[in-house]
């Protein structure tokens, strides 16, 4: 897990725009972002994948999207939409295996997405 870049900016080794944080949860922007705001919402604990997810992790899952709500809240998106986006393993589109909840917004978002 040394090579978690997620763990290291946990640790603030690798320096990052974080927007919220509390015991459990970090966000911070996406330095690749695919919306005006583009967050990601991790764990402070390592879980590779959602596929490694043990039932004990379920309200740790559930503490991200509340964080995904109160960042959309504070930086004013919640009304006019957002997207949150989790992928797993590569074919989804996952580049850094620890997981993260992608919060999207400031544009409108098209159906289905690519």
């Amino acid at each position: 897990m040394s090579d978690d870049l997620f763990l290291k900016i946990i640790s603030r080794e690798i320096p990052a725009d974080i927007v919220f944080e509390n015991d459990d949860v970090l966000a911070f922007r996406d330095v690749n972002p695919q919306a005006p705001l583009h967050v990601l919402i991790i764990p402070k604990i390592h879980i590779r994948t959602i596929n490694d997810m043990q039932q004990q992790d379920a309200e740790l899952f559930g503490k991200l999207f509340f964080a995904a709500r109160e960042i959309a809240l504070e930086q004013g998106i919640a009304k006019d939409g957002y997207r949150v986006v989790m992928n797993c393993n590569a074919a989804a589109g996952q580049t850094v295996f620890h997981v993260h909840l992608h919060l999207l917004g400031g544009r409108k978002f098209d159906w289905p997405p690519g």
